[in-house]
């Protein structure tokens, strides 16, 4: 029987745990996509096994598998890329197959081969496939001996750069050039004219042999206007070759897909069913099994063509879509297959209902240049609502370091066309809230507001030409307010002792407000606070004095601020308050009193603390050194990037932490006692 992931059962077109299906399956993955691989696990009957690293003790896939097995440290080399420990782990729980899910060892040949040496099956294509899909050069000879249309270009083994010079003319500037190896956008390089391409060249080289240990290059015409289409296939061992309709992939940041949906806006259902033919070509011309994704590039200028890009050997990270608009458990599908059954439907039986839209939720700021964030979860809403779907590794506690992909949840939206699934998704993302790090969530709002996105005008650029025009809202006065009332709520005792046992203000002659220094975003104001729960007065530094009411439930926080009532969830963590609302997460900070003298801009200690969670790779000063404004104290790296701090006041320096600690967003890093001159 295969489950239908919008929440329904199918006719029964498959019975649960045949005699020839597996009893133990390992999940050598974690986050939302080893917890979504556990739930198809657990509808079918089989018993799920989770590996987990030191950083995943605490996991949500650790706790919702039947047996979870710790793999090794934080590092992913040492963990979920670690064959051995793998193995180790297969042998430890009797497991019969292993399901890869998407990344870490997903497409590697010597993983699949030391399973089959084992005698584990690996839920996935085989070895052949992967290692010939796995090298561009081959993939495209391989599918255009079976006449799948390929990007004009040149593609061959061992082509040196005077190849490629002297072939750019024929193939037609722009070009291409793409290292052969690898994905996700390293390497690539779109060049205008024959004087770019022999520094883009050795730039591709250099990053295609540091990213993927293989300079190897080829060059293929560069489509005007391309738009992402990719087509997902299934293959059973039986030679029964389906595939399940298209999904676009256009909005992307630097090659990496953000919004997908499914089917296409831009596709006629002739073009639909030559490409869906097409895909199918590719997995035979490999004698492809299970479930796979082919790729394609086609120009918004001419819909009805479209070129070969790629083929992705495993499940792909926006396969709900599919699922949502078939009905179909890809998941169970690929078990069932990997177990020798036969595919029970055929092409002609294959229905699309409606339209379905995937955002990805990434733990990054989009305000600075999409750095990746991270920090403890501290409290978490996800919408609840026919249509909606949310795959997630979330879980409140849950620890978001730099240790793996930055990608946090994904939010699915279904239903009868495209300009309701678009309006669904963005209401489920409203009610979607991440508190305790930053996400990329109020800019997949923005982005869902585009006018072209919303008339299915996409293609692979629009994203970042869009992206310079999004700024996040500004924190305003009642966030500030909600903040403070917040704390000043904490500081009520259950059963006060007398009137001076309350931060009412109450004095015998006037009034002594509660005062709160709050800093969000570019701004840091007081507040003031007066009176009771039921009946306050707040006011912003340099504002009106506000009636106010307050109450908290849990982490309901109800706020009435001039007969307006908001209500927010709310969470505190250290010295910062956390409040969501109507689609937007705010932190305000506490952060001391400003320096006495206020004619002295630069006097006061200073704190240095990280932008975001990574690694500490450099200190460049020495404890107690003093400092001028300006001097690199720290660099930080995550995600292979380095942000470096310097002291932004003369000073003396403490520092907090050494080169190889691993800290948080928001940790204190270095701290800049001020050294204040003699006055003249």
């Amino acid at each position: 029987m295969v489950f239908d992931v919008r929440g329904e059962r199918s006719d029964g077109m498959f019975d649960v745990a045949g005699d020839g299906m597996f009893d133990t399956v390992l999940v050598a993955n974690r986050g939302e996509i080893a917890v979504r691989v556990i739930r198809s696990l657990r509808a079918m009957g089989i018993r799920s096994v989770a590996v987990f690293s030191d950083a995943d003790a605490g996991a949500r896939h650790v706790a919702e598998a039947d047996i979870a097995v710790r793999i090794g440290p934080a590092p992913a080399r040492q963990s979920y890329l670690s064959i051995d420990a793998l193995l180790t782990a297969i042998g430890r729980t009797g497991a019969q197959a292993v399901h890869p899910g998407y990344g870490f060892l997903s497409e590697n040949a010597q993983f699949a081969e030391a399973l089959d040496r084992e005698g584990v099956v690996f839920i996935g294509p085989p070895v052949a496939a992967i290692q010939t899909m796995g090298d561009k050069i081959s993939a495209k000879a391989a599918v255009a001996a079976f006449g799948v249309p390929v990007v004009p270009g040149i593609s061959r083994p061992g082509l040196t750069d005077d190849d490629l010079l002297a072939g750019a003319a024929d193939v037609g500037y722009p070009v291409l050039v793409k290292p052969s190896a690898g994905g996700g956008g390293k390497g690539m390089r779109v060049v205008h004219d024959a004087d770019e391409l022999p520094a883009a060249l050795v730039s591709a080289r250099r990053e295609a042999a540091s990213a993927f240990g293989d300079d190897t290059l080829f060059l293929e015409r560069f489509v005007l206007n391309p738009r992402h289409i990719e087509v997902q296939v299934l293959a059973d061992t039986h030679g029964t070759v389906v595939h399940l309709g298209e999904r676009e992939c256009s909005l992307q940041r630097r090659h990496q897909k953000v919004i997908e949906e499914a089917p296409s806006p831009l596709l006629d259902a002739a073009t639909r069913a030559r490409i869906g033919a097409a895909a199918c070509d590719t997995a035979r011309s490999v004698d492809y099994t299970g479930a796979g994704t082919v790729e394609f590039i086609v120009s918004a200028d001419r819909p009805d063509e479209f070129f070969f890009m790629e083929m992705n050997t495993r499940l792909q990270v926006e396969h709900p879509v599919t699922e949502m608009v078939t009905g179909l458990d890809l998941v169970e599908l690929q078990v069932r297959i990997a177990a020798g059954e036969k595919l029970p439907f055929a092409q002609d039986d294959v229905r699309m209902d409606g339209h379905a839209i995937e955002a990805r939720v990434y733990a990054e700021d989009p305000a600075t240049g999409f750095l990746p964030t991270g920090g403890d979860v501290i409290a978490l809403r996800e919408p609840c609502r026919p249509g909606i779907r949310i795959d997630s590794g979330l879980t409140r506690g849950t620890v978001v370091g730099s240790d793996y992909d930055p990608m946090l949840a994904k939010v699915i939206a279904h239903a009868g066309d495209r300009p309701t699934a678009l309006r669904e998704l963005d209401a489920a993302l409203a009610d979607t809230a991440v508190l305790g790090l930053t996400t990329n969530i109020e800019f997949l709002r923005f982005l869902l507001a585009d006018p072209d996105v919303a008339a299915g005008r996409l293609d692979t650029g629009l994203l970042d030409r869009r992206t310079p025009d999004f700024a996040p809202l500004p924190i305003g006065d009642d966030e500030l307010i909600a903040a403070a009332a917040y704390r000043w709520l904490q500081s009520w005792p259950a059963e006060p002792a007398g009137p001076w046992d309350v931060p009412s203000g109450w004095r015998i002659a006037g009034q002594a407000p509660t005062s709160f220094r709050l800093r969000a975003g570019d701004r840091t104001d007081h507040v003031w606070l007066s009176g009771s729960p039921e009946k306050a007065t707040a006011t912003v530094e340099n504002g009106e004095t506000r009636t106010l009411r307050v109450t908290l439930e849990d982490d309901r926080l109800a706020v009435t601020v001039d007969g307006l009532r908001t209500e927010y969830l709310v969470a505190a963590s250290g010295g910062q308050v956390w409040l969501a609302q109507s689609g937007r997460v705010a932190m305000v900070e506490e952060v001391r009193e400003a320096p006495v003298r206020p004619d002295d801009e630069h006097s006061g200690d200073a704190e240095l603390t990280s932008p975001m969670p990574g690694a500490v790779v450099a200190v460049g000063v020495s404890d107690g050194d003093r400092v001028d404004a300006g001097t690199v104290v720290v660099t930080v790296e995550a995600m292979k990037m380095e942000h470096t701090l310097a002291a932004p006041v003369d000073g003396v320096v403490e520092l907090i932490v050494r080169a190889g600690d691993q800290v948080k967003v928001g940790q204190v890093l270095a701290r800049i006692t001020a050294i204040e001159e003699p006055r003249p």
